[in-house]
């Protein structure tokens, strides 16, 4: 089968050679749009990533190129116009967990780091500072944790948490029996929220979700709360969180998505002009803490990913059950 891989990084390359399962495969960094979609000419299948478009558009010049399947390496598919892809009897596979692991110990990592500003204390030292002014931080043992989502992720990152001593409260409309068993309290999201010390978002992101932290939902924080999302960036809304931040009621904000990282992440641009203004305004605040993506960025995550997508291609190709599929 020809199939050509979009938003393709030397990772990606690697681990798709190493567990390819004979396939002809053409690499390609640029993004999947409106306008790279006719790289897709004498292709069977595509392979695409978070931030590659397949809208109507793209979907009506994939199905003229003869593309007969769409593969994602990732468990998001909000960027995928699915009713659309089915009306047109082009199935959609995704890798819907791959290294759940991966994710949550990535929250735990920004958490710590947000906490105890390990990353300012990191340059500090390099200069010659080994002051500990401003390094202040707080236990994380008996904090009352919010967890927005418990499914594989979100699971994982309240045995995290257990681990840590903290008290758990979480949101789900499909509450976990051996999360309950665990201790962890469910409850509306308003009772989540309320009090909370810190927030995690590990909820996918749909009509129902996007901007579920917005200008009402951050009066229920606690004042000087800390927010953490490696979901997806669509989640919040991003300038009422600004807003938040500026005021004080939201105390920390750790992220690796962001709603409009399309257009900058998974690029070097340090020698380019930022022209997003919300995400510079974030980047200036000393309490936030932005990663570019790379919650998932295991090496475990990675080989699962490769081998899962090769998993549904071939299960396309021998008419199998094709497990992975995204229905409308």
């Amino acid at each position: 089968m020809k199939i050509a891989v979009f938003s393709t990084y030397q990772y990606d390359e690697e681990y798709l050679k190493q567990f390819n399962t004979g396939h002809k495969i053409s690499f390609y960094a640029v993004s999947l749009n409106e306008q790279t979609a006719a790289l897709t000419r004498g292709v069977d299948a595509i392979c695409i990533f978070v931030n590659d478009i397949v809208n109507a558009e793209v979907l009506g010049i994939l199905k003229a190129n003869g593309v007969q399947l769409i593969v994602l390496r990732c468990a998001g598919f909000n960027n995928v116009d699915v009713k659309m892809a089915d009306e047109l009897g082009i199935p959609v596979l995704r890798v819907p967990a791959y290294s759940p692991e991966a994710v949550a110990e990535h929250a735990m990592a920004l958490i710590l780091t947000l906490n105890r500003k390990t990353h300012k204390a990191y340059n500090r030292v390099r200069e010659g500072n080994f002051s500990l002014e401003k390094l202040m931080g707080f236990n994380l043992y008996n904090r009352n944790v919010a967890v927005i989502g418990t499914g594989n992720i979100g699971r994982i990152f309240c045995r995290l948490l257990k681990g840590f001593g903290c008290r758990i409260r979480a949101y789900d409309l499909y509450p976990n029996k051996d999360l309950i068993e665990m201790g962890v309290e469910y409850g509306t999201l308003e009772e989540t929220l309320k009090d909370a010390d810190i927030v995690s978002l590990h909820c996918p992101l749909m009509d129902s979700t996007r901007h579920i932290i917005n200008r009402e939902s951050l009066k229920l924080f606690k004042t000087g709360a800390m927010l953490i999302n490696t979901s997806r960036g669509g989640l919040i809304h991003t300038t009422h969180v600004i807003e938040a931040l500026k005021t004080g009621k939201l105390g920390y904000l750790g992220l690796d998505v962001y709603e409009q990282e399309g257009k900058i992440f998974f690029q070097n641009l340090s020698e380019d002009i930022i022209e997003d203004e919300v995400i510079t305004r974030l980047i200036s605040f000393p309490n936030v803490l932005i990663t570019a993506h790379q919650g998932f960025l295991t090496k475990e995550a990675m080989e699962q990913i490769a081998i899962t997508t090769f998993g549904n291609i071939d299960a396309f190709i021998n008419h199998e059950e094709m497990l992975n599929r995204v229905t409308a």
